[in-house]
């Protein structure tokens, strides 16, 4: 409860005075028919909250100097509840949550005038969701037609995103604990997944493996769709069909992460079906291991966003014009990015609370200076098109992707997810001894 407490009191204190924010919680999204995809609670909502019921709004107010913090939940009711599920309640969440205070839900319109009345400042995720757009809306018109009773209207109509991002962009103790045992799990996944692969086993069946021990661990979810590539869909960025079957001499490029306590991990690792790299397979992934190395070490207080990637590029680039796949000089290369034909993606984004992470990657048109408590991914990839004709066709249909997830820390960095090995020996090793 105090974590959550004290991420309020400081996104109020970042706020200007008179502000109020409005931020909703996620709602339950239809599959097909009347059947729900699973419920994920909104990242925002749960980041201030963690609060993990649907149906809910959280109000923050700092009007007159007083911070006031309010949620709107669902009531408790025996009869839907034997249906959906226990419910906190309007009576239990102030204690359990740390709240103010709780209204129940089906009088948040009423009530919503009275927050926003005698604000200047409005904050709300504006343009993300059409219907509580309209909701929000028809309460500050109703507050403007009450200029004559002496309400004062907000001035200002606010986006909350830039300053609770940056706020996620930073991670806490509590969010690093959760990053850890995301990054552990999916670490022991992908070893016991490379250690079940075997010719003639199809994608899923390593999909299975990989789920299956997350699920063993108390992760019911995945971060995002796993990828399971096996072969020339290892060349295929976000392949997730994970339908075909594999085959010997195959490279196996399985990029998936579990969620754990809504934090994600994300991790990727290509490894050879039969056990052993063909000696092509092994040119390719040793250059874009070097690669990821030369990345992670320019991790560090100081250093910019970019710079991870430069590295990445810089040894791509080389490694690809002294096997013969580019041609020219290797700083025409670069500055032309003829390099794209097979490393047409960056090297980096953002984790936290959702896989492609919150947070701006730039900051007045430069490169965000990296600090401490920030994570971010380093996935250098190599991928020869097996319709690529401007090369010999033994190199053709090889992808290759290594992903690790990279807290900044003081000194330097730390590697979340060094747990799973990626040297040509370390995985040669590990798939000799099978499950």
């Amino acid at each position: 409860m105090e974590e959550f407490k004290a991420r309020r009191a400081r996104l109020l204190n970042a706020l200007p005075a008179d502000s109020v924010v409005l931020l909703p919680s996620a709602s339950h999204k239809v599959r097909n028919r009347d059947a729900e995809y699973p419920f994920r609670q909104d990242s925002d909502f749960f980041y201030l909250t963690g609060f993990k019921e649907d149906n809910a709004l959280l109000v923050l107010s700092n009007k007159q100097g007083k911070q006031a913090c309010v949620l709107f939940c669902q009531a408790k009711n025996p009869e839907m509840e034997l249906w959906t599920g226990k419910r906190l309640g309007i009576e239990a969440a102030p204690a359990q949550l740390g709240v103010d205070s709780a209204l129940d839900i089906t009088s948040l319109d009423e009530k919503l005038v009275d927050f926003i009345a005698d604000s200047q400042h409005f904050y709300a995720c504006w343009g993300k969701d059409e219907h509580w757009d309209k909701r929000f809306l028809a309460a500050l018109g109703q507050v403007k037609n009450m200029a004559r009773k002496g309400v004062a209207a907000p001035q200002h109509m606010d986006a909350l995103e830039p300053v609770l991002h940056n706020m996620r962009l930073f991670k806490d103790t509590h969010e690093l604990a959760r990053m850890r045992k995301a990054a552990a799990i999916s670490a022991k996944a992908h070893t016991l997944t490379m250690q079940a692969c075997q010719p003639g086993k199809a994608e899923y069946e390593l999909e299975s493996v990989f789920i299956g021990h997350c699920l063993q661990q108390g992760a019911r979810f995945q971060a995002y769709n796993p990828i399971v590539g096996a072969g020339e869909n290892a060349c295929i960025l976000h392949y997730n069909d994970n339908d075909q079957p594999i085959a010997a001499g195959d490279l196996i490029l399985i990029d998936a992460g579990c969620e754990w306590d809504h934090y994600a991990s994300d991790i990727t690792r290509t490894f050879p079906a039969s056990g052993k790299f063909s000696a092509e397979q092994k040119a390719l992934y040793q250059i874009c291991l070097d690669a990821q190395h030369a990345a992670i070490a320019q991790v560090a207080p100081g250093k910019h966003f970019n710079q991870p990637h430069e590295a990445a590029v810089a040894v791509i680039c080389k490694g690809l014009l002294q096997l013969g796949l580019l041609q020219g000089e290797l700083a025409d290369i670069i500055k032309n990015e003829t390099y794209k034909a097979f490393y047409m993606h960056r090297t980096s984004h953002w984790l936290g609370m959702d896989v492609h992470d919150v947070g701006d990657y730039k900051q007045a048109g430069q490169w965000r200076e990296l600090q401490p408590g920030m994570v971010l991914t380093i996935e250098p990839g190599i991928y020869v098109a097996p319709d690529n004709m401007a090369v010999d066709a033994r190199w053709r249909g090889i992808g290759i992707r290594i992903e690790d997830d990279v807290l900044v820390t003081d000194a330097g960095h730390e590697v979340l997810t060094a747990a799973v090995v990626k040297s040509v020996a370390d995985i040669e090793t590990l798939m000799a001894s099978h499950v």
